[in-house]
């Protein structure tokens, strides 16, 4: 896999436990706080698709996997 689907498949992973988190129907709720991270993480999915910047991007392309050919990398 490359970058920008581990990107993909981190960043879904990290809204749906935010949400079941932050969720009060939710059977394992914690706080509404956990609904912030869901705005953190797509607000940073959308400046990454405007400025080709994404943090989770370039700490995977320094543990060697390989890059997605996106943003003329």
């Amino acid at each position: 896999m490359n970058t920008e689907r581990w990107v993909r498949v981190v960043a879904g992973l990290f809204v749906l436990a935010s949400v079941v988190l932050g969720a009060p129907a939710s059977p394992i709720f914690v706080s509404e706080w956990f609904l912030a991270f869901t705005l953190f993480v797509g607000f940073n999915l959308l400046q990454s698709g405007f400025t080709c910047f994404c943090p989770l991007d370039r700490i995977l392309l320094k543990f060697g996997v390989p890059g997605s050919g996106a943003c003329g990398r």
